[in-house]
């Protein structure tokens, strides 16, 4: 194993345990979670991005002012559109793991990827062959299973997948722009957006600055499961297939359904658990090889 596969692997080995800080949170709103999130990130970012990469940073503004206007326009909707996304699903996010259930914000992410394919096919027009349509009804069916016993939690799943899905696939199309850079500025939009707004999102500014257990947790989500995983993610993508990167995200949402079971100790109906069995086995058939499929 390479150096950047161990990055990947980290990377999301630790968003896996995601729901631990958020339940630390529990008692605090979806909304004043967020709020304090983005601001902390932000604020680290901005500290990172000007002292240690102002030369990305020109890079990134003389691409921007070189580009066609039609180009930047491009930038703009998409970096705007991502932030707007990005913001929403953590949202979502926070919401399913404190209200709903670590098994459904793990979910979430579980089928994350495979709607991100069907995505990939519709907007991107990125071929899929036979195995990976089987795959993404597979995947269909066990959503189906699942809304039977929980058509809410269902819902909310698939919501935070669409999210995530939809910035991932409109952050594909700016692959060639720094990703740190571009998550700055959909930070600052979003803080910008959310601080007008904080009231209707149950979000208290003055007092949060005032909360030492907020803004303590609020760090550590900014630096141990945005800034460091994401660093880890990055620098494993310059060396990994994509492909490779993709079968590697699947270990964030097992790591979440084992804290779930184990360490949370919520429980699962059969039906839960067929539907779970089916989603891992579609999973398991949309990362197979050609030649191995080619042999069965």
């Amino acid at each position: 194993m390479t150096r950047y596969h161990s990055a990947a692997l980290l990377a999301f080995l630790i968003w896996g345990f995601f729901p631990i800080p958020l339940k630390a949170l529990a008692g605090y709103s979806s909304g004043q979670i967020l709020l304090f999130r983005v601001l902390v990130s932000l604020g680290l970012l901005l500290i990172i991005n000007l002292l240690l990469r102002r030369t990305a940073m020109r890079i990134l503004v003389q691409q921007y002012r070189q580009a066609t206007q039609a180009e930047q326009r491009r930038v703009l909707l998409l970096t705007v559109g991502g932030g707007l996304l990005l913001v929403g699903n953590w949202l979502l996010f926070i919401y399913t793991i404190n209200q709903v259930s670590v098994q459904a914000g793990s979910f979430a992410y579980l089928i994350c990827p495979i709607i991100t394919a069907l995505l990939g096919f519709v907007v991107l027009q990125e071929r899929l062959h036979l195995r990976q349509w089987l795959a993404i009804g597979l995947s269909a069916g066990s959503c189906a299973l699942l809304g039977i016993g929980d058509l809410h939690a269902l819902g909310l799943s698939v919501v935070v997948a669409l999210t995530y899905a939809f910035y991932l696939i409109s952050q594909r199309l700016l692959r060639d722009y720094d990703k740190l850079l571009l998550l700055q500025i959909q930070l600052l939009l979003a803080a910008v957006v959310l601080l007008p707004i904080a009231h209707s999102l149950h979000a208290d500014l003055n007092a949060g600055f005032h909360d030492r257990h907020l803004l303590q947790m609020a760090g550590v989500l900014s630096i141990c499961f945005t800034i460091i995983p994401l660093f880890l993610n990055l620098y494993a993508l310059n060396a990994l297939p994509s492909g490779t990167v993709g079968i590697l995200m699947y270990l964030n949402p097992l790591v979440s359904f084992v804290l779930a079971f184990l360490y949370f100790h919520e429980a699962a109906t059969l039906t839960q658990a067929v539907a779970y069995v089916a989603i891992l086995a579609s999973v398991v058939l949309y990362n197979l090889p050609e030649k191995q499929v080619a042999g069965c």
